[in-house]
Formats: structure tokens, C-alpha cells, sequence
């Protein structure tokens, strides 16, 4: 029995187990669902002894604060001590489902309607996740092996959906058990059902509000105004000011160390099926493009770093006028950051910009809420990418394309802490409403993952 078969012959009780796994409701981020995250480690962690892995462990995290949700650990050992190792990275906790009111069924009931399996966590993780157990009983069955070709671990985090705030601190002290040569990520998407692709790097992220205060109290413009600063207006100046007029980010050294696209990557960028006009219309009817110059739409989402105004606050916003010079100005900003830019260096040099471009007679605060997020980013010619490109071709049957993303994870940490390269094989879609009621998968896109990860292991065996 060769892969496909085994796989189509497994299929419904594949889904079956699935539908199990999706029905327990893991909101990481809902207190009152703790013991449904614990519940939902418990089951996946059974399902995988029974797929055969000799050592499955639930891993308590949070040590410092005692507060932490559960991750899950499995190891299957290759043949031949020698062989790669290999990480497959995921999380089974979900977002939450409010609001209620626009799920179309039960979000933890989940159902078939044609080829789609619609429920919470279908595609965002649990399904995602799931293929690879398919996957590699497919290809023991096919080879008649024992034993995978490399050693798998799998690492199955419960506290992705709420920032991953205890992973880097397991991590480091589990590292030792989670050495490896590589690390698969299945929790990113492809660019369509017809067009397989990988994704090959994720933004960073880092964010800041930026409060500027005047006078005690709001004066009276009348008598007044024009003669005292006024931080609104110092509010406005600086935030036009981040960008220059090729829409570049102005900060000092912002764009040091950028991984810059190469032109074989923008040759396969443009190679997708990218229609700026539709893609317009799913971007809240936007009228037009925008950005920095001298990069498309594609490139400036995925591969270059940027400052967005995501909201700004001060003086009088009720009805009617009122003639002020107000005491205090808010904005909050963001920057989505690339392969190559550090977040605590972006937040130095903000507080630099501001602490620069505030006139005299205003004080400036900028309040940075966390460290941010690192980006991440797999080279496309670097031997775990091609390895997991021809698994993928060979399960689809056609060119695999690459893309990124523009969210963020905790794969930087995955790839700094256990010093080994990602490789991202998933096989969602962005129509899949992750995060948004209905969420849905394409079964036969599951199916597919499952073949691909059977292939994979051969793949990588002969690569690392």
C-alpha cells in the first residue's frame, strides 16, 4: 500500500479522531477554560502514544509564575541514532468565539459541509497539526519501516493564541531534549486550494503609545492659543514625520540589517495569481494601493517593515465645538518589523524620534508595552526549505510557490534558542476565517498535508 492509498483508505477515521480533538474548547486566553486546555493536552497526548510514539509527555510551563497552560512533548526515535532530528512545532489551544451570534453551527460541534470541516481550530492549529500523525503512519505503512527516518519530536505549545508568555522560558530549559537539525512549522497557509505554496518568513512586531502633555489644563484658545504649544498639533507633526516621501520610515538606523529581497524571490513573488484589485476589495473596499516605493503590494506585506498610526486621542471629540488648546496628546503606534531588524533596537529608536521632535514647553512619554516579537525567515535555497518543497510537489503534483506573512509567532524564539533552521509545510488558506467565526478547513487540503508529511521525512533525511 503506497502513501495515497494509505491515507485515503485512513481518511474517515482520521476525521473522525479530529472531530474529538476540536470539540474540547481550548481557549487559551478564557480563565474559566484552563481545564479545557489541560483536557485538550491530555487527549492529544494519548492520541499520540496510540500513533506510536514511545515517549509522550505533558510539559508544565510557567515555572516562574506558576501560571502557566500545558504543552505537549512526543519523541519517536529514527532507526539509525545518526539520522537528522527534527522538530514539528504547532499549539492546540484556539482562539476565542465571540461572537456567538455569527457562527452559522456550534464552534466545538464541528461539521461537514461538502469538503469543508467547519468548527473552531480547524485550521488554526488542531487540524493543521493533526495531518502529520496521518502522515507518518502513512509512511511507515508504505516503507514498512518501524521507525521514521528521523527522529521526530513534536512540540505542541498551549499558549500560542495568548502570546506564547511562557515558550521562550521552556524552551530554554527543555533545550537539551529538543536539540534538532530542523524545525517544521504547520500553523501558516498557502495562497490557494489550486495553488500550493510554502511561506518562508513572518514579521516581527513591536508597539508603543506615545502621550504628550502641555499646559495642567485645557485653555482657552481665545486668549490662549497660537501662544502656548498646543500637543496636538506636536502630535500630528510628529507622526507625519515617520515616514519621508517615498514612504520610508524615518527612524535613525530603522532599516539596518535588513534581510532585502533577492531577485529570485521577487521573480517568484510575482509568479502568484495576484489580482491588486480584489485584493483591494478584501481590504475593507480600499481604494488604492499604498506604500513604500519602488516594491509591490506582495513585497511590501510580506518582506518590508512598517510604522503604521493605529489611533489618536486628545482634547475635545464630544458634540458640538469647543475652543481649546487641549493639555494632552495620545497616539498609539506599531511596526511590523522583517528579517534582520531587532525589536528593542526599533524601540530605542522611536524613543530617540520622539524625545528629538518634541518642542520646547511639551514632555513626551512613550510607553512601550512589552519586548515585541522577532521576526523569522527561512532562505529559500537552504536545504530544509527544498527538501520540504519536493515533499510538497510530489503530494500536489504541481510547482510550489513561495509566500510570507505578515503576522507573528513565536518561531523566532524556536529558531534562536534551539539555534536550528524553520521550515514552514502547512496547507491552510486565508479564506479558512481563522480567529473569526466559521472557521473552516478544506479536508482535502488536510489530506494533502498528510501526504506531504509522509514524504517529508525521506525528504529530509537526505537533506540535513
Amino acid at each position: 500500500m503506497d502513501v495515497r492509498e494509505y491515507i485515503e483508505t485512513n481518511a474517515s477515521g482520521f476525521f473522525a479522531a479530529l472531530k474529538q480533538w476540536l470539540a474540547i474548547p481550548s481557549i487559551s486566553g478564557d480563565p474559566e477554560r484552563c481545564e479545557d486546555v489541560r483536557r485538550s493536552a491530555e487527549w492529544l497526548a494519548r492520541h499520540l502514544r496510540e500513533t506510536g510514539f514511545p515517549t509522550v509527555e505533558i510539559w508544565e510551563t510557567g515555572s516562574e509564575s506558576g501560571r502557566g497552560l500545558p504543552a505537549v512533548f512526543a519523541e519517536w526515535p529514527a532507526e539509525d541514532p545518526a539520522a537528522p532530528k527534527v522538530i514539528v512545532y504547532g499549539h492546540h489551544d484556539v482562539q476565542p468565539v465571540e461572537p456567538l451570534d455569527e457562527w452559522d453551527t456550534d464552534p466545538f460541534a464541528p461539521v461537514e459541509r461538502g469538503e469543508q470541516l467547519i468548527g473552531r481550530g480547524t485550521s488554526d492549529d488542531k487540524g493543521q497539526i493533526f495531518f502529520h500523525t496521518l502522515g507518518l503512519r502513512a509512511g511507515l505503512a508504505a516503507s514498512g519501516r518501524t521507525a521514521p527516518p528521523v527522529t521526530i519530536k513534536m512540540l505542541i505549545e498551549g499558549e500560542e493564541e495568548s502570546g506564547s508568555p511562557h515558550f521562550a522560558e521552556l524552551l530554554r530549559a527543555k533545550k537539551d531534549r529538543l536539540a534538532c537539525d530542523a524545525v517544521v512549522i504547520s500553523d501558516t497557509t498557502m495562497w490557494g486550494a489550486d495553488v500550493p505554496s510554502m511561506c518562508t518568513g513572518m514579521r516581527g512586531l513591536t508597539e508603543a503609545e506615545i502621550s504628550l502633555h502641555g499646559p495642567s489644563v485645557d485653555l482657552h484658545s481665545g486668549s490662549f492659543g497660537g501662544a502656548v504649544p498646543n500637543p496636538l498639533h506636536a502630535m500630528a507633526r510628529l507622526l507625519a514625520g515617520l515616514h519621508d516621501e517615498n514612504n520610508r520610515v524615518t527612524l535613525k538606523g530603522f532599516y539596518n540589517g535588513v534581510v532585502e529581497l533577492t531577485d529570485e524571490e521577487r521573480e517568484l513573488f510575482a509568479k502568484l495569481p495576484f489580482d491588486e484589485k480584489e485584493w483591494l476589495a478584501t481590504a475593507g473596499g480600499s481604494r488604492a494601493a499604498y506604500g513604500e516605493e519602488g516594491f509591490t503590494t506582495l513585497e511590501r506585506i510580506w518582506a518590508r517593515p512598517t510604522a503604521e498610526i493605529n489611533g489618536m486621542w486628545g482634547g475635545h471629540t464630544g458634540p458640538g465645538g469647543k475652543t481649546i488648546v487641549p493639555r494632552e496628546a495620545h497616539a498609539k503606534v506599531s511596526f511590523r518589523l522583517v528579517a534582520g531588524q531587532d525589536p528593542r533596537s526599533v524601540q530605542e529608536a522611536l524613543t530617540a524620534y520622539v524625545a528629538e521632535n518634541t518642542p520646547p514647553g511639551i514632555a513626551a512619554d512613550v510607553h512601550i508595552p512589552g519586548p515585541g516579537v522577532r521576526p523569522c525567515f527561512s532562505p529559500i535555497d537552504s536545504p530544509g526549505v527544498l527538501a520540504a518543497k519536493r515533499a510538497m510537489e510530489k503530494a500536489f503534483g504541481k510547482e510550489v510557490l513561495f509566500t510570507r506573512e505578515g503576522g507573528s509567532g513565536p518561531e523566532a524564539d524556536l529558531a534562536d534558542i534551539l539555534e536550528a533552521p524553520l521550515v514552514f509545510v502547512a496547507v491552510g488558506l486565508d479564506e479558512d476565517r481563522i480567529h473569526a467565526p466559521n472557521e473552516k478547513v478544506d479536508m482535502p487540503l488536510l489530506l494533502k498535508g498528510a501526504e506531504a508529511a509522509a514524504y517529508l521525512w525521506d525528504e529530509l533525511a537526505n537533506s540535513l
